[in-house]
């Protein structure tokens, strides 16, 4: 009996030595292993909403194809390149970068290119002198100015099918916005273009407030609309939004003071994020919130793993595939406008 006892304690203890070893840290995970080629994968935060579903997309699809490296960089660089170091030194044959910030890309394509191995980012696009850099470089993405047409389209449209919103009767949209990460490309593009696309379509808007970052957080986004909303109150009439989880925080905080309620016309601020996550899609359908754009997880992470397991097995980043790159090496996803009237639309991308 004390012989089997110490058998499997030896046994425990190897696998946990084996599986500290797939990473290097506490938030990395290896898939089971197959005869193909070893992938490394980076995140910049599991937690992050959209990011979870990506994520769980990647492993799905990339199961059984290949040996899978994937890290939680828990929205920390440093970590992320001490990561990339590792998967180079576990023999990857390629690498799926979701950076933490766009700006160390050149970093990660220099250790990358110092062993001919190629690198794919996705979903935070670094900048096109980086890309340039090296021939072994793509990215998988969306184009983030359509992203903030897409969100003004169901601004203008939700806008001018309810005149009710328009509490002053002055015409003008009176909004305030959650920014996400300041620098983030596609932070920056909805931030612009959201109001460029309404007003380039015949509608005022009139900012309440600058625009405030909550780091596409929820509870932060909570606590700056609890501010705005205790300084304007019935004056907001429209809250824009970068992205689904801040969303969700800015319908909390409304919520708390008896707006936007299931079923309830009355007492309305329209919301509008980016993303269309599935529990922004229940509240699209409950009519809680005005609307959301589809960034398709599915099929960006279906791009990415086609592409990354082309590359790692030394073949055209595009072969037997219908993606098409463009003049930054880029394949670009298209955005879905999403309101009620098509939520189904986004319901089908998550089955």
């Amino acid at each position: 009996m004390k012989k089997s006892l110490i058998v499997i304690g030896a046994f425990l203890i190897m696998s946990s030595i084996f599986v500290l070893s797939c990473g290097g840290n506490s938030s990395s995970s290896a898939a089971a292993s197959t005869d193909g080629p070893t992938i490394g994968v980076t995140i910049y935060r599991y937690d992050d909403n959209f990011m979870s579903f990506y994520r769980r997309n990647i492993e799905s699809r990339i199961a059984g194809k290949a040996n899978l490296i994937i890290n939680d960089s828990q929205n920390n660089q440093a970590q992320q390149n001490d990561q990339v170091d590792v998967m180079i030194q576990k023999d990857a044959k390629a690498l799926a970068i979701n950076l933490v910030d766009p700006q160390a890309a050149q970093t990660i394509i220099d250790k990358a290119k110092a062993k001919n191995i190629p690198v794919i980012f996705f979903n935070k696009q670094p900048s096109a002198q980086a890309m340039a850099s090296y021939d072994k470089t793509w990215y998988v993405g969306t184009t983030p100015e359509e992203s903030g047409d897409m969100q003004g389209k169901i601004v203008v449209d939700t806008w001018k099918a309810n005149p009710a919103w328009d509490r002053n009767g002055d015409g003008i949209i009176q909004y305030v916005l959650l920014k996400g990460e300041p620098g983030h490309p596609d932070a920056e593009a909805r931030t612009s273009h959201v109001t460029l696309y309404i007003t380039n379509n015949g509608v005022q808007v009139e900012r309440l407030e600058p625009e405030q970052t909550a780091m596409w957080d929820t509870a932060k986004a909570k606590d700056i609309v609890d501010a705005w909303m205790q300084k304007h109150g019935d004056k907001i009439e429209y809250i824009f939004c970068n992205n689904d989880a801040m969303a969700l925080g800015a319908l909390q905080s409304v919520q708390a003071l008896g707006y936007n309620k299931e079923g309830d016309t009355t007492k309305y601020i329209p919301i509008v994020g980016v993303d269309a996550i599935p529990e922004m899609i229940n509240e699209i359908k409950k009519g809680t919130v005005a609307g959301s754009v589809l960034n398709d997880p599915v099929g960006q992470s279906q791009a990415l793993v086609d592409v990354t397991l082309n590359a790692a097995a030394g073949k055209d980043p595009l072969d037997g595939t219908t993606w098409t790159l463009d003049e930054v090496k880029a394949i670009r996803v298209p955005y879905v406008p999403i309101t009620k009237n098509n939520v189904n639309v986004a319901e089908e991308a998550y089955k």
